[in-house]
């Protein structure tokens, strides 16, 4: 049976943050939640449109409870300024959906000196992680789902002598690195979760093809080569629209029956009902223990769960 937003548990009393809640598969997320009753913040750098997405959500349902929080995940100030506006008045979250990130942008660095894509799509969400992980802990069944892509496999596991893609920059293989890190990072997380043996789990999710505004801010900061016109084209006539895209993520957030290290999709790939799909048993250890050197190193930042776990006895 295809699962839809009636399968959604009733979500009175949970905190859930969603990042890009401002538009397309955020803001499908944070309607979804919100409309089961979680108290949703919308973390979005963009404020008016994220304010634009809080009312359209309160003219749908008076009833929702949200708040926006500003949040840039080019910057890492930010991102620690966000995270500590949450945990002030959450010290307990249910679930953490990391799904804002940006599409095949033209060669650029963060405020921080990042790769944009690698910056904002992954290191960006590993602060904001490691940082709320403690309240995660604190709730009886926390969870956090990382958004992949497809674009995945295009892309390498990062290389500890070349983070910023000084040797060759491609969009796309930029991308696919920053998904690659996505999907490595909620594999990675949820080991460090089991070994802890807590209650909380992380898991990963793709949308398949949505049609979203990534396409179309790809194509607005002329990113993707030919590529960007096309996925912009080819999402407006066959891409399923952000609610069918959001499901996977959603049923990686909510679905009781979800397991750790779990991975939602289609059915079909690129479109169809949110599934738990397979992946290949591949040895992640070297990938993962290098993405966790390499996102130490650089946002200067240590995401362990022992250690929060020690912090909630300090």
């Amino acid at each position: 049976m295809a699962f839809t937003e009636a399968d959604i548990p009733n979500l009175d009393g949970r905190i859930a943050v969603v990042t890009g809640a401002n538009g397309g598969l955020g803001l499908a997320t944070a309607k979804a939640l919100a409309g089961a009753g979680a108290h949703v913040v919308m973390a979005a750098r963009n404020q008016s449109k994220a304010a634009s997405a809080r009312d359209e959500i309160l003219a749908a349902d008076p009833d929702a409870s949200l708040e926006v929080v500003e949040l840039d995940l080019g910057s890492q100030e930010s991102v620690k300024a966000a995270a500590a506006r949450i945990l002030a008045a959450h010290p307990v979250v249910d679930i953490l959906v990391n799904n804002a990130g940006v599409m095949a942008m033209p060669e650029g660095r963060t405020v921080d000196g990042f790769e944009t894509q690698f910056g904002v799509n992954h290191l960006g969400h590993w602060t904001l992680t490691s940082l709320l992980l403690p309240a995660v802990l604190r709730a009886d069944a926390g969870r956090i789902v990382a958004v992949t892509s497809t674009a995945r496999h295009q892309g390498r596991p990062v290389d500890l002598t070349d983070p910023h893609l000084d040797k060759g920059y491609d969009a796309w293989q930029a991308y696919g690195r920053s998904k690659l890190a996505n999907f490595h990072f909620a594999i990675g997380l949820n080991r460090q979760l089991e070994a802890a043996g807590v209650t909380a789990i992380a898991l990963s999710a793709h949308p398949g093809l949505t049609n979203s505004d990534l396409q179309s801010t790809t194509v607005a900061e002329g990113g993707g080569g030919f590529l960007g016109p096309f996925f912009h084209r080819l999402t407006g006539l066959v891409g399923m629209s952000t609610r069918d895209g959001a499901r996977p993520q959603l049923r990686a957030a909510v679905d009781p029956g979800a397991k750790g290290g779990e991975y939602y999709a289609p059915r079909w790939g690129m479109n169809g009902p949110a599934v738990s799909r397979g992946y290949r048993d591949r040895n992640f250890d070297q990938a993962i223990a290098d993405l966790w050197t390499m996102s130490t190193d650089l946002a200067g930042v240590e995401l362990d769960v022992a250690d929060a776990l020690a912090s909630l006895d300090g």
